[in-house]
């Protein structure tokens, strides 16, 4: 990655001039970005706009083809595979459309997991992981496992187990895309409540503008180019 630029003041996570094509296909066309601690930041766009990459690239999941992605001051360059990996094991959290819960473990498992590869005792990160279920109001379900609880509990579980390390980013990728607005609704006053009483900041990639709704500011994502909205209040 060749282009680089300063920061914005007490920025967490900045990206600046991203691109990123598969093949012929350009995903990203010098997309920016920057996010605060404790800012809630809904990425938003059509369907193929480029905003689930941007969200990939700022997670290190995804390598851009140039541009620069800072995260706490140090450029994500310089990290290599264990560092980045490392960093969504601990300072990255992540809850995703269809929560992706491991069908074989109970929720408290599930949500006790990455603290577990982390090397945390069991007893001590199941301790961990029934303080955030009791949080995200699904402490009731320690027990059961993912195929037998409903799709807005199975997702509270999912928000628990990303908040669980108690990371500095999480990021949410269409978090409410699988449920009906009721749910949904609870799933995001739940996933902003706890996010700020920890000063973590969430990247919400969302096409729903009542989702987006819970967060201090919207970037739009169109044709891979992003753009700050103003929100009228």
């Amino acid at each position: 990655m060749t282009a680089t630029a300063t920061p914005p003041a007490g920025s967490l996570l900045t990206a600046h001039d991203l691109r990123k094509a598969y093949g012929p296909t350009t995903a990203l066309d010098g997309a920016s970005f920057s996010i605060h601690p404790g800012e809630v930041v809904a990425v938003m766009g059509p369907s193929g706009s480029g905003k689930s990459t941007l969200l990939h690239c700022l997670a290190g999941i995804v390598t851009p083809d140039s541009g620069s992605i800072t995260y706490s001051g140090r450029e994500m360059a310089t990290m290599n595979d264990s560092q980045r990996s490392a960093l969504r094991r601990s300072e990255f959290g992540f809850v995703f459309q269809f929560g992706q819960l491991v069908p074989e473990l109970t929720c408290v498992e599930n949500v006790a997991l990455p603290l577990r590869l982390n090397g945390t005792s069991r007893k001590e990160a199941e301790r961990a992981a029934l303080t955030w279920m009791e949080r995200l109001e699904v402490d009731g379900l320690k027990g059961k496992r993912p195929g037998e609880v409903s799709g807005g509990q199975g997702q509270r579980v999912a928000v628990a187990r990303a908040l669980v390390t108690n990371p500095r980013v999480l990021f949410a990728d269409e978090p409410t895309g699988a449920l009906d607005s009721l749910n949904g609704e609870r799933v995001m006053e739940l996933l902003t409540e706890a996010a700020r009483s920890t000063n973590a900041a969430v990247v919400l990639v969302t096409h729903e503008a009542r989702v987006a709704a819970y967060s201090d500011r919207e970037v739009v994502v169109r044709d891979g180019k992003s753009r700050d909205m103003e929100r009228i209040v």
